[in-house]
């Protein structure tokens, strides 16, 4: 396993995430596809096995009991010095109307909840799940300082926005000496490129940590289109993100396909190796329901892809519509 810097700081992580949205109650939410505890635990050992260091999760997923396992997981198998720990906080675990949303009312309850279910002093990496447009800017990031200042969180980080609100934050937080985010958690793939337009440029010259989520489209890119998954049948929210450009789509998995058989490779390590050529790319957020998955994720490290074959990817591209910011 390769280790780097995430962004700007001396914090090692692993060169690959692992996502862990996959592991929760699946009674809990609206992700009836995710694996009960004692199918993720094996999948979370073998992931620390490979090297992996790196556990993003967020206190919304299965309704809070994916951080309940993976924070019970790293516990028995990891020493908790040895292992980054992200999570998020946005998106409501009830109805009630401070239960949600990045007020500092909220992120205080928020991360005391979160280290109960994690079953941890602080966390690493404490990322906001989407931008508030109820609550002004200034009073997230203060609250989110007092956070870092408190000792519950050693890092912030955000995740899918447009580049001129994360511009914003990072300038208001640099203004008032307030600790600033390190990270963008964002929606990048060979099938959803929009980021490269303005984040991603952002990202550099800021020097932020990137954090992809979804790198292989949710599993599109990683078999033929007519292939279907019980997770591909239930993920209103997938289907949501590919919908309006479907069709423009089929001609970037098929060229995948083409290139993954050229290469006597499975397509998932293709894709992967894609996004892994990319300097601003600090750690692609994988997925893993199975223990190929985690394979073929660390085999994919080990791909080289010459600047013909990421031109073959990337040619049949257009444009497509701004999805996941919301």
């Amino acid at each position: 396993m390769d280790y780097v810097n995430l962004g700007h700081t001396g914090l090692k992580v692993s060169r690959l995430c692992l996502g862990c949205m996959t592991y929760g109650v699946p009674e809990r939410g609206n992700h009836r596809w995710t694996l009960p505890e004692e199918a993720s635990r094996p999948l979370l050992r073998q992931a620390l096995d490979l090297g992996i260091n790196f556990f993003d999760t967020a206190n919304s997923y299965s309704d809070g009991t994916s951080e309940e396992i993976v924070g019970r997981a790293l516990r028995d198998f990891a020493r908790r010095d040895e292992v980054v720990i992200a999570t998020k906080v946005y998106f409501p675990l009830s109805a009630a109307p401070n239960a949600q949303g990045l007020s500092r009312k909220a992120l205080f309850t928020a991360i005391d909840a979160s280290l109960k279910r994690l079953g941890c002093d602080y966390v690493d990496l404490y990322q906001i799940h989407r931008w508030d447009y109820a609550t002004p800017i200034e009073e997230t990031l203060e609250a989110l300082h007092d956070l870092v200042q408190q000792g519950k969180v050693r890092y912030l980080g955000a995740s899918s926005m447009y580049a001129w609100q994360f511009s914003k934050a990072l300038h208001l937080a640099r203004q008032h000496g307030w600790s600033r985010f390190v990270t963008m958690q964002n929606h990048y793939n060979l099938l959803y490129r929009e980021e490269e337009r303005e984040m991603l440029p952002l990202c550099r010259d800021e020097q932020i940590g990137v954090l992809p989520w979804s790198p292989l489209a949710r599993g599109r890119l990683t078999r033929p289109p007519e292939a279907s998954t019980p997770r591909l049948e239930s993920d209103r929210y997938g289907e949501n993100l590919y919908a309006a450009s479907a069709a423009a789509d089929l001609k970037v998995i098929e060229r995948v396909g083409v290139l993954a058989d050229q290469r006597g490779l499975p397509r998932a390590q293709v894709a992967l190796a894609w996004m892994l050529h990319k300097d601003v790319v600090t750690a692609p957020i994988i997925g893993a329901s199975r223990t190929e998955h985690l394979a073929d994720a660390q085999a994919a490290l080990s791909v080289r892809l010459d600047a013909a074959e990421i031109a073959f990817l990337e040619e049949p591209y257009i444009p497509h519509p701004i999805v996941g910011q919301n």
